[in-house]
């Protein structure tokens, strides 16, 4: 899969792991991606994915921040995290969300196998232990749509590693190196008077 990465994901990265500020970046977080990927859904269909997806990006939180635990790179963590995005999105027969192809889906599970295996995921059960103790809301699925999907914000062929988008442009395999100094308030949802610049990916 390819992502960007930029100041504000580190910033992310050491927010989401610290007292009090890591509430404030989480919810910012889960805010940024439910509005980045349902303006790719129907307009119709946005308000009724709303809760649904809150809840999984909140759990996938959690994710993030286990897959960093176990040592990943940044760059990996957060790709674990789209990637159990996708299958739900896969699942739901959400393609015109999906961010890779739907015959990628086995390619990019098996990437990570040995992470999702050791926490119950799979492409069918995208959360595993992740999945909160109340549950994720339900959405309607677009099942139908995965009989000839298209998939407008998917790129493929990056289903063999993780490649990183830097902001000059230059597209990295396996992500960029840390910056020895990275300020928390440049993470979303600590600075309330700062434009977020991470996005979704």
């Amino acid at each position: 899969m390819k992502l960007r990465q930029n100041i504000r994901h580190w910033a992310a990265k050491k927010a989401l792991t610290m007292p009090v500020v890591g509430k404030y970046t989480n919810d910012k977080l889960v805010d940024i991606h439910t509005d980045v990927f349902l303006d790719r859904a129907e307009e119709p269909r946005r308000e009724e994915r709303r809760a649904h997806l809150n809840d999984f990006f909140d759990a996938t939180m959690d994710t993030y921040v286990t897959a960093l635990e176990t040592g990943l790179p940044e760059a990996e963590a957060r790709e674990i995290t789209h990637a159990q995005a996708n299958f739900d999105f896969y699942n739901h027969g959400w393609t015109e969300m999906m961010e890779f192809p739907a015959d990628e889906v086995a390619e990019h599970y098996g990437r990570y196998e040995d992470f999702f295996a050791a926490h119950g995921i799979t492409i069918d059960d995208p959360l595993g232990e992740f999945r909160p103790a109340a549950g994720v809301a339900d959405a309607p699925s677009t099942p139908g749509k995965l009989d000839d999907p298209e998939h407008p914000h998917a790129e493929g062929g990056f289903a063999d590693d993780v490649y990183v988008e830097t902001d000059d442009g230059e597209v990295v395999v396996g992500g960029t190196e840390q910056p020895d100094e990275v300020a928390v308030d440049r993470a979303p949802g600590v600075d309330p008077d700062e434009a977020d610049e991470a996005g979704a990916d």
